[in-house]
């Protein structure tokens, strides 16, 4: 294959070469969808309560679309090359799931670094969160970290499809990932994705040193507060952002950043798993389990739409008696 215009499909890494190994990785990624598929959707469907129109809320409800959107991508491909005993991917559908996970997870670390913002109004200037945050800056902020994933993910699609491959088309990974297709390109010929990564580290850094001033400007504000139960509330409020954010810098950096020398498929497999698949998982329940307003509104749904099911059923059987 002297190029990439002469390859129409690439092999995807199996997580298994047994069968009836690949039916539990189907298995277990049904699981992992449905547990995401549930939290992510439970937090966007409470975006009609009147009690969560916040700034923080209203980011809360983007990082769900946006985690939705990260699994949706990789997952079901997957689970459908386990079910089906096959690795193929075509070349389309490899820069359709390039360009779709790079835009959802660089849009989660952009609003991450919105969301940095909203924690720090929130604690060191309480008294101008209305002016710092109203409607119009959230919708921008917002904007602009999905504009600047789409932006970044337009990019690095376009320039990585564009360089010949002349190293077969087995991508190491279960789904198809830059740093491995990378790996497929002719020698000297991958340089300028070079470059392009390394504007995009850049950019994180950036958005990585805005969080820690954020957080250290926080921190000196908490340890002043007088009373134990205020700094344990606020305490509360910031931990599960430094939770994701921890992990979805420390694995992310790790999977694009790290030595060839200590590469492995299946170490990469493991880092790109945890940067993959753990966040839309755990941010639904990093967030909800900390937040009684929104422990309160999907209580509040879930009951609303188990009454409404029960008087549909009983409807239906009242209509069924009468018609007999």
């Amino acid at each position: 294959m002297s190029n990439g215009s002469s390859i129409t499909h690439f092999l995807l890494l199996p997580f298994t070469d047994r069968w009836e190994l690949q039916l539990w990785h189907f298995w277990l990624f049904l699981g992992i969808s449905l547990a995401a598929l549930l939290g992510n959707g439970l937090i966007t469907s409470t975006a009609c309560d009147q009690r969560l129109h916040t700034p923080m809320y209203f980011f809360l409800l983007n990082l769900s679309l946006l985690d939705l959107g990260c699994f949706s991508t990789t997952v079901p491909k997957s689970m459908a090359n386990s079910l089906w005993n096959t690795r193929a991917i075509s070349y389309t559908g490899c820069a359709a799931q390039v360009f779709f996970f790079l835009l959802f997870i660089s849009a989660e670390y952009f609003l991450l670094t919105a969301m940095s913002y909203d924690h720090y109004v929130v604690i060191c200037k309480p008294l101008h969160y209305g002016t710092l945050l109203g409607s119009r800056a959230c919708v921008h902020m917002a904007a602009a970290a999905w504009g600047t994933g789409f932006l970044c993910a337009l990019l690095h699609t376009a320039n990585t499809f564009s360089l010949p491959l002349c190293r077969g088309n087995a991508v190491e990974q279960f789904f198809c990932e830059i740093p491995q297709i990378l790996k497929l390109s002719c020698s000297h010929s991958y340089l300028r994705e070079v470059g392009l990564l390394v504007l995009s580290v850049c950019l994180v850094l950036g958005c990585f040193v805005f969080i820690v001033v954020s957080y250290v400007q926080i921190f000196r504000a908490v340890l002043r507060i007088p009373s134990e139960q205020g700094r344990h509330k606020a305490f509360s409020t910031c931990l599960p952002h430094l939770t994701v954010v921890s992990l979805l810098v420390s694995t992310g950096t790790f999977a694009y950043l790290k030595s060839p020398s200590i590469s492995s498929p299946s170490l990469d497999l493991v880092v790109s798993v945890l940067y993959s698949l753990v966040p839309p998982v755990l941010n639904p329940l990093i967030y909800s389990l900390r937040n009684q307003a929104l422990k309160d509104a999907v209580r509040k749904l879930v009951t609303g739409c188990v009454s409404a099911a029960t008087r549909c059923l009983l409807s239906s059987a009242k209509g069924s008696q009468c018609s007999s």
